[in-house]
């Protein structure tokens, strides 16, 4: 699959996919049915792509457990991006026993990656959201700007000499930063560690002046002042920093979140991601479970499959558009 084909794929084979999401459970002489209404029987594999993922698998997936009667075993397959995981569910039986801790990075993938087996779009059936990441523009105390308009004064001044770390090519951080280069015209010199940790590490010594961060990571850095918040870099002002302004108050059109969900193989039976997707939901409005994300600096973001299946489709094409734009090619 060619990033082109995945630009164009989604409003149409998704959201046809999503549709048979709406099928009503409990219509006689429909295959899965059945199958449906006694789900689960047996234990259920999550299968999650990275240690984040893993922390937010094993909260649902306990809350399943005690909500449905049968384990959610939680099981990692890190690499390659999220690739390794999203494979491994495409190929499962379609039968709700195999379920995809699905990230943004899926919608990232289908433009990064030039020859993927599998077309996420077609291939898996979007179950239920989970919530959106906040994340934050960061600077070393040292650096001079101490606004955003300052920062793309600054940049303009200094083409190509301001760097932007990253925990790697084609990561959160890398890609935010680019959708923000492509916005307020500025040339930000890409600078990828080999992860997350190192890019925070490097930016607190001082040797990158800036990053794209989640505010899960910096949140703690920017409290004890060895780190300056310019904007955080969702839609609207963050709870726990409601003083600091969003990127988009001075860049029209800048918005990017993290976020996650539940997906499963294509052809799953509606019954069954009719009943995840509403003990998803009901987990999301518990006071334990929302409290439990915001601690993970998340904020929830509960939808119906066919609601997330277009919030999927149209992510993708988004960050498409970024990925070409800067060019991004996975090393």
């Amino acid at each position: 699959m060619t990033g082109g084909n995945a630009v164009k794929l989604p409003r149409r084979k998704f959201l046809c996919l999503a549709a048979g999401v709406a099928v009503l459970p409990g219509v006689p002489g429909v295959p899965g049915v059945a199958r449906a209404q006694a789900y689960p029987t047996r234990p259920v594999r999550l299968i999650v792509p990275s240690p984040v993922a893993d922390l937010y698998g094993r909260m649902y997936g306990g809350w399943l457990a005690q909500r449905l009667g049968q384990p959610f075993v939680v099981e990692d397959r890190v690499g390659a991006g999220g690739n390794i995981a999203t494979e491994a569910v495409v190929r499962a039986p379609p039968d709700g026993y195999t379920l995809l801790w699905v990230t943004t990075a899926n919608a990232w993938n289908a433009s990064l990656y030039a020859n993927l087996n599998f077309d996420f779009i077609r291939d898996i059936a979007p179950v239920a959201s989970s919530h959106r990441g906040e994340g934050v523009l960061v600077v070393h105390p040292s650096f001079p700007a101490k606004t955003v308009p300052a920062l793309i004064a600054y940049a303009k001044a200094n083409p190509g000499k301001v760097d932007m770390a990253s925990g790697g090519v084609g990561s959160g951080q890398h890609i935010w930063g680019e959708l923000f280069k492509m916005l307020a015209g500025v040339d930000l010199l890409h600078v990828p560690y080999r992860g997350a940790g190192p890019a925070l590490a490097a930016l607190l010594a001082g040797q990158t002046p800036l990053m794209f961060d989640t505010l899960a990571t910096s949140i703690g850095h920017i409290k004890a002042g060895s780190l300056r918040a310019l904007a955080v870099i969702g839609a609207t002002r963050s709870r726990v920093l409601p003083e600091i302004p969003t990127v988009g108050e001075f860049v029209p059109g800048y918005e990017a979140n993290g976020w996650g969900g539940i997906g499963a193989p294509k052809d799953t039976p509606a019954g069954i991601i009719d009943t995840l997707n509403r003990e998803i939901n009901a987990a999301i409005a518990d006071p334990a479970i929302s409290s439990r994300l915001a601690d993970l600096g998340s904020v929830p973001m509960p939808m119906t499959a066919i609601e997330f299946a277009k919030f999927i489709a149209a992510e993708t094409d988004k960050w498409a558009k970024v990925i070409h734009f800067a060019n991004i090619k996975p090393l």
